[in-house]
């Protein structure tokens, strides 16, 4: 057994960079995109960048598909022979069939010490629940009390984003309560989020440079310092502008590109953040070099 006692799992939907991977030995379960009659297991076969570059290029439009329960059985077993525990946490399960199937996987191991969890979320907040869980875990927590300790990350937990358009989202069916924006005769640019594990609207504005001057202001409001981390599909410069806009109040401050999984079913355009009370679990990081879609 390892000394810490709990390892953590996620889905390749965290967004997660792969020096911060690597840096926790933070096990992640790839999606797999596919484009142009070619699939690709997501951060593995293809970069963010080279995604969407094809993306660009493509006369089609990408898919995705969750792991199988296999996937999670091998990972889950394997952990197993060297930790006393498992924590996986997951995208939405009202975005992907991903957290079915990490279920289906524990149940194949026994499940008694693999705990599967549905976040409600995906990317940016997802990953810093993942952080945050591997944090607790290097404490020396265990599975029950890391989840104890995320209960109130998850309640405090806020996610703001704007998209380049609403059309990736409605033709890969995760627009969610967002659809009623669709058609607006006013084109107007919405501000979402995500409530209750599926993209919801927040507010509409007129243009996408007051949409992304809302973002910065609601991820702002925040009392006190904030863990925060934000997310882009090749749109370095405004989500540069957020992180400049937030590093004054922010205790951690992580800036990555949206990988091609979300990116498939966001679009490329997509900005935005997710953060949390820095008071409630203080992650100490400063991680901005993968701001570029690489």
């Amino acid at each position: 057994m390892t000394e810490r006692r709990v390892a953590v799992v996620t889905d390749s939907t965290a967004d997660l960079s792969p020096e911060l991977v690597a840096a926790r030995d933070i096990t992640v379960v790839p999606l797999t995109v596919n484009l142009e009659g070619r699939s690709y297991l997501d951060g593995v076969d293809i970069s963010a960048a080279d995604f969407y570059a094809r993306l660009a290029a493509s006369s089609g439009m990408a898919t995705t598909s969750q792991p199988a329960p296999g996937q999670f059985a091998e990972v889950y077993e394997k952990l197993l022979a060297v930790h006393e525990e498992v924590v996986s946490l997951h995208i939405s399960s009202k975005l992907s069939g991903t957290f079915a199937a990490a279920t289906k996987g524990m149940e194949l191991v026994g499940g008694d010490r693999v705990t599967v969890v549905d976040t409600g979320q995906v990317s940016m907040p997802l990953a810093l629940l993942v952080l945050a869980a591997f944090g607790m875990a290097a404490e020396g927590d265990g599975a029950e009390r890391i989840l104890q300790r995320l209960r109130p990350i998850r309640e405090a937990m806020r996610v703001y984003f704007m998209v380049g358009t609403l059309e990736y989202l409605r033709r890969g069916g995760r627009i969610g309560r967002a659809s009623a924006l669709l058609g607006s005769v006013l084109q107007l640019r919405p501000v979402l989020t995500i409530a209750d594990g599926q993209v919801t609207p927040l507010e509409r504005v007129r243009t996408q440079e007051k949409a992304l001057s809302r973002v910065i202001e609601l991820a702002k409001q925040a009392d006190g310092r904030v863990c925060a981390l934000i997310g882009h599909a090749a749109a370095e410069e405004p989500a540069q502008r957020i992180a400049d806009a937030l590093d004054p109040v922010a205790e951690s401050l992580i800036l990555s590109p949206l990988g091609p999984v979300v990116g498939a079913h966001a679009g490329p355009g997509t900005v935005g953040v997710g953060c949390y009370p820095a008071e409630l679990f203080p992650l100490g990081l400063r991680h901005l070099t993968s701001a570029a879609a690489t």
